[in-house]
């Protein structure tokens, strides 16, 4: 058995030939959206205009009798509050239930940036980024945008509630950064969740860097863990390759299943290998191999995500696996009772 360094976490000693059956999860917990709970207030709105309908048209009827001049002032319309705001040379919403609603309309992935004043270098660079990359404003239009302060409300069932108290925001760790919702892929068990979330502040491992929001941009249907996996391997300085094939459902599912299997026993390994290879193989049409890793305890998703990626960095074996490119892939990880998370690739060729 292999190990990241003299004193660490253990790595399997080799990539080993393994399979997984189909298996569907529920979503975890920690990636519940903010939920569209908002659009809830659309009917009372509406019942709201309906009678501000009806009092408009009792004053246009008084405003006929009146001098033309004094009519015209009345019927002056009110201007409405502005919702969007343009950042970079591009617009993006500034209220949260027009955002959802659009990008659930449109299907597409709604990408919401909350800012705050103590992280103002930061955004300004980001901005510039914006203005300044035709790529990343090309993979911007093609979603819907939110931007907000990071003290944004918005009522649920009558009451204020902060965005960053939803649970689909808790990677944020209270801070400025983005998180991006999928109501682009309907029917999927991700649909309406986070799948990625970028905070502006570092952690033990984790850096914000503006090409990271690129990355997110680019990555294939999953969920947030998932995501955070692939993108730790993408954004990995070496340029690993094994996330350039097909995200195959099977082994996702596979790689989410095992990694839940690692967690509920507290410990790392490629149990049950021979009654998992056929079921893979066969749905995947050829041998698989897979690759796992443990991070250290008490870290965060995102940090244990650059983690698990690292250890495979520091084995010959998992790294041909993680660096090689395949037909098709699956990656996925969670967090034990212990505080450590597992993390899986499972791989096709």
């Amino acid at each position: 058995m292999l190990f990241a360094s003299p004193l660490t976490k253990q790595l399997c000693a080799s990539a080993v030939v393994a399979a997984l059956a189909s298996i569907s999860l529920a979503p975890l917990r920690a990636d519940e959206p903010t939920a569209a709970q908002p659009a809830a207030e659309a009917p009372a709105k509406e019942t709201a205009q309906a009678a501000e309908t009806k009092t408009e048209e009792k004053s246009v009827m008084k405003t006929a009798e009146k001098p033309a001049d004094e009519a015209k002032k009345e019927a002056k319309p009110k201007s409405e509050k502005k919702s969007t705001v343009t950042v970079g040379g591009l617009e993006w919403r500034t209220d949260y239930n027009k955002a959802y609603q659009a990008a659930k309309r449109n299907k597409q992935m709604l990408l919401i940036n909350l800012t705050s004043t103590s992280t103002n270098n930061v955004q300004t660079s980001v901005d510039n980024y914006f203005a300044t990359n035709a790529a990343i404003q090309k993979k911007l239009d093609g979603v819907s945008r939110l931007r907000l302060p990071v003290d944004a409300e918005i009522t649920v069932d009558g009451k204020a509630q902060r965005l960053l108290s939803f649970p689909a925001f808790a990677q944020l760790q209270g801070g400025a950064g983005f998180v991006l919702l999928d109501l682009k892929n309907e029917g999927a068990p991700h649909y309406g969740h986070a799948v990625n979330v970028l905070p502006y502040s570092s952690g033990k491992y984790y850096h914000w860097q503006n090409n990271h929001l690129s990355v997110i941009l680019d990555l294939p249907s999953g969920t947030l863990t998932q995501r955070t996996m692939i993108w730790a391997v993408r954004t990995h300085p070496e340029a690993p390759q094994s996330t350039y094939g097909t995200l195959h459902p099977t082994l996702a599912n596979g790689a989410a299943s095992h990694s839940s299997y690692q967690a509920s026993i507290g410990q790392q390994g490629h149990q049950n290998f021979g009654s998992r290879f056929n079921q893979l193989s066969g749905a995947t049409g050829g041998p698989v191999s897979e690759v796992v890793a443990e991070s250290w305890p008490g870290q965060n998703m995102i940090d244990s995500c650059i983690d698990c990626v690292q250890s495979w960095r520091g084995s010959s074996g998992h790294w041909r696996g993680v660096s090689g490119r395949h037909r098709a892939f699956g990656y996925d990880i969670r967090r034990g009772g212990n505080g450590i998370w597992y993390g899986t690739g499972i791989f096709a060729d």
